[in-house]
């Protein structure tokens, strides 16, 4: 809403708005773009004109939706998703968010996924045994040795200490 509101006051209204993409029927002027962008980063947000860092930021936010929002494809294989919802290779794809992000897509899915485990724990509503299910992982023991492995605890110990450790998603590498 927040975004939605900003274009508007810079006179454009925004045909869709989705995670990290605004589509609108014309196209901005450079004038009105530096105020637009102005008033999104009072709000936390940046525009992205680079070709290659919207896509890094395109399969960035195609893993967030799969791993926080999408619990029907969790146990499909991301590599196989990314290059199919950007029609590129995905060779190519994780070669550029290798060189730019400094970490695989794999190690960003992993962060990612570790981060919707410590919301899950910390919500309380699921068993360990469940959340290792609906996340994924062949069993308890993988999810925890991952878990402590990223985050130096193990999920019991993470739930007592709680909601401290976690991240904002786009602040998750």
């Amino acid at each position: 809403m927040a975004v939605e509101k900003a274009f508007q006051e810079a006179g454009y209204f925004p045909v869709s708005i989705s995670l990290g993409e605004v589509e609108t029927k014309e196209t901005i002027r450079q004038e009105d773009l530096k105020v637009l962008n102005k008033k999104l980063l009072d709000l936390g947000f940046e525009i992205i004109d680079d070709s290659k860092a919207q896509l890094i930021e395109k399969i960035k936010n195609i893993i967030i939706g799969l791993v926080h929002y999408d619990q029907d494809d969790e146990h499909l294989n991301y590599s196989i998703l990314i290059e199919s919802k950007l029609n590129r290779d995905y060779n190519y794809l994780s070669s550029l968010f290798s060189s730019v992000e400094g970490i695989t897509i794999e190690k960003y899915v992993i962060n990612q996924k570790i981060e919707r485990v410590k919301e899950l724990l910390v919500y309380g509503e699921l068993t360990l045994s469940e959340i290792a299910f609906q996340m994924g992982y062949s069993s308890v023991a993988h999810l925890s040795n991952q878990f402590k492995k990223v985050t130096g605890l193990t999920p019991s110990h993470f739930k007592q200490v709680g909601n401290s450790k976690r991240k904002p998603l786009d602040e998750v590498i």
